[in-house]
C-alpha cells in the first residue's frame, strides 16, 4: 500500500520488485523509538563527550553530544561508515585513507576502511552511520537485545559494487547540492547504506497530504535532528490472529530515530515548529537509486 498525493513526486517510483519471498506468518518485529538522551550514555569522552549507539538490523548509528578536544578513532574498520554534518554538527577534522578534511558545514562525508580519526574542533552533534560490520558498535547498541535473532523479514546487507577509483575519503557539500524541484530530498549512498537529507521545515506538513506507504523488505530508521515528530505505524495482518497489532502513534522528540520495519504501513507527521529529518537506508534503495535522484551516483555504481 501506497497512497502518496498526486503532488508527491515518489508517486512516480516505481514499485520495487521485492528481494525474496516471505512467509507471510514470519512474525512482524515492532517499531522501536530510542531517543538517545532518556538512555545512559554509552560512553563518555575525556572532556565530555557522551555517545549513544542504536542500531538496526544491518545499521549502527552513534549520537555524540560531543565536546572540542574529543577524538574519535576507528582501527581496522572492515568497510565504509559516513559523518552526518546538518546545521548543528560540531565542526571536525576527519582524517582517513591518508587525507584530511576540516568541516563546519552540513555535509555527508564517506570515511574509507581500515584506520581512521574524527577529531572535534568546536562543541556539537556528531552522527556516525556504521554498517553492523561494526561489531565493536553494535553490542554496545542500547537495543542490542532486539537483534539477538535477525529480522527474517528484512534482507540481509550485501555491499554494492565498490566506488570509482577505490575508496577514498570523500566529501559531499549539502551547500552544492540544494533542494530541488524535482528531485526528492538530497539522497546520496555508498557500499552499504543510503542517506536521504530532507529539508527543515519550519512548520508541520499539511494534515490533509501525509504519505502512508510501505516497504516489503527493508527498515527506514528515521533520524530526527530537529523538532518533535509523530510516527504513525499500521501492522498488517497475517494469518495468525494472534501477531495482529494495533495501530501506533510514537510521538518523539530531537534527537531521536525510529526503525520502521517492514511491511508495516507508515507516515510521519511533524508537530510544533521547525522540524528536520534524515532518513537512513542499509542497503541501498534500489527505486531510489533507479530515480536519478541519488547524487553521487557517479561515485557509487548501482550495478
Amino acid at each position: 500500500m501506497s497512497t502518496y498525493a498526486a503532488d508527491d513526486i515518489r508517486s512516480q517510483l516505481s514499485t520495487a520488485t521485492p528481494a525474496r519471498t516471505v512467509d507471510p506468518s514470519t512474525p512482524i518485529r515492532s517499531a522501536q523509538r530510542i531517543e538517545f538522551r532518556s538512555h545512559p550514555p554509552t560512553e563518555v569522552g575525556p572532556n565530555g563527550s557522551r555517545t549513544w549507539v542504536a542500531r538496526a538490523a544491518n545499521l549502527v548509528i552513534a549520537w555524540t553530544d560531543a565536546r572540542a578536544g574529543d577524538v574519535f578513532t576507528r582501527s581496522g574498520q572492515p568497510d565504509e561508515y559516513a559523518v552526518l554534518l546538518y546545521s548543528d554538527s560540531a565542526p571536525v577534522t576527519v582524517t582517513g585513507g591518508g587525507t584530511s578534511a576540516t568541516l563546519d558545514e552540513e555535509a555527508l562525508v564517506v570515511v574509507p576502511p581500515g584506520d581512521s580519526e574524527i577529531r572535534v574542533e568546536g562543541d556539537g552533534a556528531l552522527i556516525r552511520l556504521f554498517s553492523h560490520r561494526a561489531e565493536d558498535l553494535a553490542d554496545r547498541a542500547v537495543n542490542s537485545e532486539v537483534y539477538a535473532e535477525p529480522d527474517e523479514r528484512v534482507t540481509p546487507l550485501s555491499p554494492w559494487p565498490d566506488p570509482v577509483d577505490g575508496f577514498a575519503l570523500r566529501v559531499y557539500r549539502l551547500a552544492q547540492t540544494p533542494i530541488a524541484e524535482g528531485r526528492f530530498g538530497r539522497i546520496f549512498r555508498t557500499t552499504n547504506l543510503m542517506v536521504n537529507f530532507l529539508a527543515e521545515e519550519p512548520q508541520p506538513r499539511d494534515a490533509h497530504k501525509l504519505s502512508p506507504h510501505h516497504h516489503d523488505d527493508f527498515e527506514q530508521i528515521s533520524l530526527a535532528v530537529k523538532g518533535r515528530f509523530v510516527h504513525h505505524i499500521r501492522y498488517p495482518w497475517g494469518p495468525d490472529s494472534t501477531q495482529w497489532r494495533a495501530d501506533e502513534s510514537l510521538e518523539v522528540g530531537s534527537p531521536s530515530i525510529c526503525v520502521i520495519p517492514p511491511p508495516t504501513v507508515h507516515t510521519t507527521q511533524g508537530v510544533g515548529e521547525h522540524q528536520q529529518l534524515i532518513d537512513i537506508f542499509s542497503p541501498p534503495r534500489e527505486d531510489f537509486s533507479a530515480s536519478g535522484w541519488v547524487l553521487n551516483a557517479e561515485d557509487y555504481p548501482a550495478t
